[in-house]
């Protein structure tokens, strides 16, 4: 009997669990899960595997060592957790499980949750970029607080910038720090500090207490208004171990609210420091200069009163006063001789008859000019008399006087008729007289 080849490639079963296993992992990634936590144990490895259940179904959890360590309660067989978890599957027996990377009580974790998807959406949107900060200012002159003006963070605050920087002034915008109008109040505070545009920075700031407490410090369009402040921000929510979403959005975190007022008055006592030390470079560098121009100073005059400038000038004085008068005495022997010669040439050119010549053949060329002109006047005279001679013949000749004494010029296709042997009987021709001309047809 023969069998049929499977078309399909044939899988072991352990390839089978692997294709499966990578299917549950890239399509549904990581989830949170809510349940009862049952059949919980501890190997000596010291992972954690357990079952996690509701009232219909369950599901079998492991939690690595490596994550477990990070948990802050003990887990117990019939408490009730929220978890964060990637879908996997166990090959060996090919069951899927979750790999449990997260746990939390179901109570807080409800908060965390909520926590945890705010940071993640607005990490995704940029509002936690470094490059998004704004620098905090090298010296503040004014700051301002954003906080309860009867709580502890103000109180704190004002001490240390008192007593470390008590240059620094302080403008308080007051707002509730705890509850559900909170939110809407330190947004308004945060407004009305950026319109009025007064301080160099803003702390938004309260002491610690519990997470109710702080939770309106995670409030999302709270987060949204300090991003878009245009006024740097500060942000120190309650205590050291307090983290809140306000802290990833500010520019700048602060462990506390004393922390605060030490890192902003820190630049003041540095920028004191830093200019004690100028004053005392430069009061060392101004001794250091007046010394020496005091020595050369010094040292100039000597060689001023080696060297007798007065002297040496007076002595140059008086070789420029003998050095003008023997340019003087030049000038003037050589003004006296151009002078004499300027004579002797004037002597020469009228012993010479030259200006009397001029005089002559200046008188020659008008004569010439005036027989020139005298031709000229003849030549046109005589040419204007050929010219009017000739237009009288030409008027003579002229066939239109011909006209004017009763003739008329006969003009057929070939031109002007001389003789009636050209004509033909019924050829059309033009008879032109001396006052127009008509058409006329040969009998």
């Amino acid at each position: 009997m023969a069998f049929a080849t499977p078309q399909a490639p044939v899988l072991s079963v352990s390839q089978l669990n692997r294709q499966v296993r990578l299917l549950l992992e890239q399509s549904i990634g990581t989830v949170w899960l809510e349940g009862e936590i049952s059949n919980y144990s501890v190997p000596f490895s010291g992972h954690w595997y357990f079952s996690l259940k509701d009232s219909e179904a369950q599901v079998r959890c492991a939690m690595f060592k490596g994550s477990n360590a990070r948990v802050r309660f003990q887990p117990e067989n019939g408490q009730q957790v929220l978890v964060k978890a990637k879908i996997g599957l166990y090959e060996p027996r090919g069951e899927y499980q979750l790999i449990v990377e997260r746990m939390l009580p179901a109570g807080d974790g409800a908060m965390q949750l909520a926590f945890d998807q705010l940071k993640m959406k607005l990490a995704a949107e940029g509002l936690f970029s470094e490059a998004a900060k704004q620098p905090m200012p090298s010296h503040p002159q004014r700051i301002g607080l954003v906080t309860s003006a009867s709580g502890a963070a103000l109180h704190d605050t004002l001490s240390v910038l008192k007593r470390r920087a008590p240059s620094i002034e302080v403008i308080i915008y007051p707002s509730s720090v705890q509850g559900e109008l909170a939110p809407a109040q330190l947004i308004s505070a945060l407004n009305s500090a950026n319109q009025r545009n007064e301080v160099d920075l803003l702390v938004l700031t309260r002491g610690g207490g519990s997470k109710e407490d702080l939770w309106c410090f995670n409030d999302e369009q709270l987060a949204r208004a300090v991003y878009h402040s245009q006024l740097p921000v500060i942000s120190a929510v309650g205590h050291e171990v307090d983290i809140s979403i306000c802290d990833f959005v500010a520019d700048l975190r602060a462990a506390t609210p004393s922390a605060a007022a030490e890192l902003i008055s820190q630049s003041a006592s540095t920028l004191d420091d830093k200019v004690t030390k100028q004053k005392q470079r430069l009061l060392l560098a101004w001794q250091q200069q007046l010394r020496f121009y005091q020595s050369r100073s010094q040292h100039l005059q000597q060689r001023l009163l080696a060297q007798a400038p007065k002297q040496k000038v007076q002595q140059q004085q008086q070789r420029l006063d003998q050095l003008t008068l023997r340019l003087e005495h030049s000038w003037q022997a050589r003004s006296q001789g151009l002078h004499n010669r300027q004579q002797q040439l004037q002597q020469r050119l009228l012993s010479s008859g030259l200006p009397q010549r001029i005089q002559q053949l200046q008188q020659v060329v008008e004569r010439l000019e005036q027989r020139q002109y005298a031709a000229m006047d003849n030549i046109e005279q005589s040419a204007l008399q050929r010219f009017q001679a000739c237009v009288r013949q030409l008027n003579s000749l002229s066939p239109l006087n011909v006209l004017e004494r009763g003739y008329s010029i006969v003009e057929g296709k070939q031109g002007v008729v001389s003789s009636a042997s050209k004509l033909t009987s019924g050829e059309k021709v033009s008879l032109k007289f001396a006052d127009g001309e008509r058409p006329a047809t040969i009998d």
